[in-house]
């Protein structure tokens, strides 16, 4: 059930699997810049509700939660942490998920908050905006999956701007091929019309102050145990995005799933859940 809570000014829209304040919190962060919400993810990861309180939650601007501004990746950043102090009672100590976008927001916070994690979760993400510049690569060689979609549209809609809600739905079902290797046209249907679309949330976490964040100088400072997973064959973000993060984190484990694209975490849902309990009893 969709509960609320006010956080910094902005009233967010949760679920949470339990209220059993002896299972330790984890925290899932959902993807799409203006059009993700909690749904998705929350139901990948609730198969971990045995043993944590799954916690998935709507970015002020996107679902439903309120459209209190300013959308800005510091601000989303300072909710994460708004809400981790709401659920735990100001304890340390908490599971990160975070995958695309919410992989971005989710290296942030641990580097601006590095003693609050002890599990770092990073599924299908980048750590800065040159994959960008890769992705487009990617859609060039496969616009047959998608000729509704251009290069154009990638680069100066979902990379840039749109003009309305109703031109951001209608793109983004355009690219809906290309993010599941197991396509289901009436399934991506339902979706499109199911989800809600912000063009002016999206809009301003691509505006020129946000767009160009880079975290690789900084990532050797995250100190929470981390865990890498993506899809050799995700679009948009690359495997060898992942790589690089991997390469910048002390002691963090990368897992490429062949056979799974952007939604690795749904494409292949059991053997991430199984991946994840035993990564974090090793």
């Amino acid at each position: 059930m969709v509960e609320y809570v006010q956080i910094n000014g902005a009233k967010l829209a949760y679920v949470i699997s339990s209220t059993d304040a002896s299972k330790p919190l984890f925290i899932t962060l959902h993807g799409g810049r203006g059009f993700g919400s909690h749904e998705s993810d929350y139901i990948a990861y609730s198969p971990l509700a045995n043993k944590y309180r799954i916690l998935s939650f709507d970015y002020r601007g996107h679902g439903s939660s309120s459209s209190t501004k300013p959308y800005t990746f510091h601000q989303l950043v300072e909710d994460i942490e708004g809400m981790r102090q709401h659920f735990t009672g100001n304890i340390d100590e908490f599971v990160l998920c975070g995958g695309s976008f919410g992989g971005y927001l989710a290296q942030q916070y641990a580097i601006t908050y590095p003693h609050h994690i002890s599990h770092l979760i990073l599924r299908g993400t980048a750590p800065s905006h040159h994959h960008e510049g890769e992705a487009i690569k990617v859609l060039e060689k496969r616009l047959h999956k998608a000729p509704s979609l251009s290069v154009n549209q990638l680069k100066n809609k979902i990379f840039g701007r749109f003009e309305s809600d109703e031109e951001f739905r209608l793109v983004m079902h355009a690219a809906a091929p290309l993010y599941s290797e197991t396509f289901d046209a009436d399934a991506a249907l339902s979706n499109t019309l199911r989800t809600m679309y912000f063009a002016e949330s999206h809009n301003d976490l691509y505006s020129e102050r946000e767009k160009y964040f880079d975290y690789r100088a900084d990532l050797k400072h995250i100190v929470a145990r981390t865990l890498i997973i993506v899809g050799d064959q995700d679009w948009i973000c690359p495997p060898k995005q992942s790589e690089i993060i991997a390469s910048h984190i002390p002691g963090s484990r990368l897992e490429i799933f062949r056979g799974a694209n952007h939604s690795v975490h749904h494409e292949k849902n059991e053997e991430v859940i199984r991946l994840i309990q035993d990564w974090v009893e090793e």
